[in-house]
């Protein structure tokens, strides 16, 4: 019987952690996506969202406030995103503020940035729409980049060819031999 009793305190008490670890576990995540604290949603229309996924953090003057919730496709030139942010946040966050994707890192993933705008002395509400910049696409910057390393080339061929031109007796100033 002592045997048996033994066994029993065991077990129950690794049963009893399990279920504090489990319920941990649901606590800290459903706080990282704010299921336990007061939330109100916002959204916000771009052209593309550039990699941008449901469940990406969004920062509001570089601090995590909030998660990506929903993207839908309206048309085929633009997507609404649906945000669900901290209920303490929304007194900051003007109707003329602007949304835009960014990187967390050189290349880490998307987040969504809110700037807190200024013009406008309204706080948004429950479900309001605001502003977007559309995001830099990385090959937009490539072929900027080709286009300056283009010109550079045949700048370089030519200050090139000149520099021939004046080492031969050939270039822009004429000598004159005056006697």
């Amino acid at each position: 019987m002592k045997k048996e009793s033994g066994l029993t305190w065991k077990l129950g008490l690794f049963v009893i952690i399990g279920l504090l670890l489990f319920f941990s576990t649901i606590y800290f995540v459903g706080k990282q996506k704010n299921l336990f604290g007061s939330t109100f949603h916002l959204k916000t229309q771009f052209k593309t969202v550039s990699g941008l996924q449901v469940g990406n953090n969004v920062r509001f003057s570089g601090i995590n406030t909030g998660t990506v919730s929903e993207i839908d496709l309206v048309t085929d030139s633009s997507v609404l995103v649906t945000l669900v942010m901290q209920d303490d946040v929304q007194k900051f966050i003007k109707t003329d503020a602007t949304a835009s994707i960014g990187s967390d890192g050189l290349m880490g993933d998307k987040i969504l940035m809110i700037s807190p705008g200024t013009a406008s002395r309204n706080t948004v509400k429950d479900y309001d729409q605001i502003g977007s910049k559309s995001p830099i696409e990385i090959a937009d910057v490539m072929s900027s980049l080709k286009a300056s390393v283009d010109n550079a080339g045949i700048i370089t061929s030519q200050l090139a060819q000149f520099s021939y031109k004046m080492n031969n007796g050939n270039g822009a100033f004429v000598q004159i031999n005056i006697r």
